[in-house]
């Protein structure tokens, strides 16, 4: 087991796979399948109404380079629907209509509707994680999101957050490290 992160004031870091109940259920499942991620990924309580990043961020006093957003997104080519998941830096936007779009082999990408996302992750908007999507999702992992020693991310609900090393988003099933896909803001 990895030892608890000191990130932030204030969190109370616990390993994941003994808090379930501070987990949505699909990334339950998901350390479960992978228990080399799970000996790394640690959850702590939070405020819900302070999950967005900005918020969370300045309460917890947690640095936005450590900080990583999952946003999901969505392309067509011909008649089918290409998903993903883009793991970029708090301090990036990801490159959605270039590095993503190319990822994904389709003509254009956007990001999903709130409602879209929220019912095809099986998470909650603002708490969407790459652990436990759709496994035929590709999770794209930006190189600089892979390099830090430690990033907080979605828990898959608003009321915790995790932590984890980037280095261990590479370790998902379905994850492409990708340069370039967080862009600056």
């Amino acid at each position: 087991m990895t030892d608890v992160p000191a990130l932030g004031s204030g969190l109370d870091w616990r390993p994941a796979a003994q808090a379930p109940d501070l987990l949505a259920a699909p990334v339950t499942a998901a350390l479960c399948e992978l228990d080399g991620v799970a000996k790394q990924t640690f959850v702590a309580p939070i405020d819900p109404s302070l999950a967005d990043t900005t918020a969370f961020c300045e309460r917890y006093e947690i640095g936005l380079s450590v900080s990583a957003n999952c946003v999901v997104i969505a392309g067509r080519r011909g008649g089918d629907v290409r998903y993903a998941a883009c793991m970029v830096l708090a301090t990036t936007r990801a490159d959605v209509n270039n590095v993503a779009r190319k990822r994904l082999d389709v003509r254009k990408a956007s990001f999903l509707a709130t409602d879209e996302a929220v019912e095809r992750s099986a998470m909650e908007y603002g708490g969407i994680t790459p652990l436990g999507l759709p496994p035929d999702w590709p999770v794209l992992v930006d190189a600089a999101v892979a390099a830090t020693p430690w990033v907080v991310v979605g828990s898959g609900v608003r009321r915790s957050k995790l932590a984890l090393p980037g280095e261990a988003l590479t370790l998902l099933p379905s994850a492409q490290v990708v340069d370039g896909l967080g862009r600056p803001g």
